[in-house]
């Protein structure tokens, strides 16, 4: 049982990783404005780009651990279509609370950013589901 705890939080970092590249990297190369978690997360933690980093770290462990011990078993589908599917929960969370917080408004302020977000989150989510498998369902 522990094992597939400590593959969650490698899969979430990594996860978290891709989700960031693809941020960085490809949304421009798709005309999209580049977004990094990280430091969205940094200029509300006092402007640290590590501190930044390990909050996005470990929230993408945090919510593999989570999908591991709630979602994966429950959802339907092949591994990472269930992360995929899993990660539109967070998703929605950082559209409707996070983003108003760290005052972007609902959705980002914008259908573009939205849009931008949930692709890197269901990147993330299938990169989890893809790594971590279908843990058996509790009995």
């Amino acid at each position: 049982m522990q094992s597939k705890y400590l593959k969650a939080v490698v899969a979430g970092m990594i996860g978290a990783l891709v989700m960031s590249a693809v941020g960085l990297w490809g949304a421009p190369m798709m005309g999209m404005e580049k977004m990094n978690p990280a430091d969205m997360l940094a200029m509300k933690m006092g402007g640290s780009a590590v501190i930044g980093w390990l909050a996005h770290l470990m929230i993408g462990a945090a919510l593999a651990v989570i999908y591991v011990g709630v979602a994966a078993s429950r959802l339907p589908g092949p591994p990472a279509f269930r992360g995929a599917l899993f990660s539109v929960a967070p998703w929605l969370v950082a559209q409707v609370v996070m983003m108003p917080i760290m005052g972007m408004g609902l959705f980002s302020g914008s259908l573009a950013l939205a849009m931008g977000s949930l692709i890197g989150h269901l990147i993330y989510g299938a990169v989890v589901g893809g790594i971590v498998g279908v843990p058996y369902a509790p009995a």
